[in-house]
């Protein structure tokens, strides 16, 4: 299986973490009770909890690009260094952009998320050239 493949496979389980680490952080702010109802109410986040909701969104916002990139380098066969090479920095970038959101950390936050950016970038233009 191309590595564009296999890292799709994974950023499905770093999907469930992100979606993990909102959920919890969701009922040690707002409890069981409100996690598990329909929401109809909202109630203001704590600042973790308001952060892995961030986070997660961040994350939603470029993961269908990633999708679409690495079906069409593995599915297409046009998988190369610099599909491989910016699947790998998006999908590592992605990992340790994580606890520096939860953290609060400025600036490298921002450019964790660029360079994962760029890996999304490097992917496109595997896919042009």
């Amino acid at each position: 299986m191309p590595l564009e493949l296999t890292l799709l496979v994974w950023s499905v389980v770093l999907l469930f973490v992100q979606i993990t680490i909102q959920a919890v952080w969701l009922t040690l702010d707002l409890g069981h009770a409100y996690n598990v109802s329909p929401r109809d109410a909202q109630k203001p986040l704590g600042p973790y909890a308001a952060r892995a909701k961030r986070m997660l969104d961040n994350f939603l916002e470029t993961y269908p690009a990633f999708v679409g990139l690495a079906l069409a380098a593995g599915l297409l066969g046009t998988s190369n260094w610099l599909t491989q090479w910016g699947a790998g920095v998006y999908f590592g970038f992605r990992i340790l952009y994580i606890p520096l959101y939860l953290a609060g950390v400025a600036y490298i936050r921002t450019l964790t998320w660029i360079v994962a950016s760029g890996g999304l970038a490097m992917m496109v233009l595997g896919l042009l050239l």
